[in-house]
């Protein structure tokens, strides 16, 4: 019966003393499938921009759609506020915000590719919900060009 109870007690000192580190791993998994997903957007929006000429009519221009997962389970973080926002770098640019558990805000920048272009987040920022997001992205000349980003659904 000791064993029993000197077994379980070790067990749960272990588990215990473990924890810090899982928390810390969650949240840097976490970090590193968000940068991932920016990696994607990017991409995506960089194929569009180099392969196309932008036009006027938003039903006629380049686009494509990108599934954006917001990492979820048990080996993800919980996050909050994850959106496509304006970009603090200046005027135009688009970057992904997110928080982890409660922290503070963070931001990694999206490329637009290799031309320069400006960036209309469709709607103001583009929130996304835990778990896979489509997003639609269109290359249009609104005044010059312009990647339109916007969620589906």
């Amino acid at each position: 019966m000791i064993r029993v109870v000197l077994t379980v007690l070790v067990a749960v000192a272990l588990l215990a003393a473990s924890m810090p580190a899982v928390e810390t791993a969650r949240t840097a998994t976490t970090a590193e499938r968000l940068g991932a997903e920016t990696d994607r957007l990017e991409r995506a929006i960089g194929g569009v921009v180099s392969g196309s000429a932008p036009v006027g009519d938003p039903a006629m221009a380049a686009g494509t759609t990108v599934l954006v997962r917001v990492p979820t389970g048990f080996a993800a973080a919980e996050t909050d506020g994850v959106a496509l926002v304006e970009s603090a770098e200046g005027p135009g640019g688009v970057a992904l915000a997110y928080r982890i558990d409660g922290g503070p805000r963070r931001t990694l920048r999206v490329g637009t590719g290799p031309a320069e272009t400006a960036v209309d987040l469709v709607g103001g920022p583009v929130e996304l919900r835990p778990g896979p997001n489509r997003v639609r992205i269109r290359y249009v000349d609104d005044g010059g060009p312009t990647v339109r980003i916007g969620r589906i659904g």
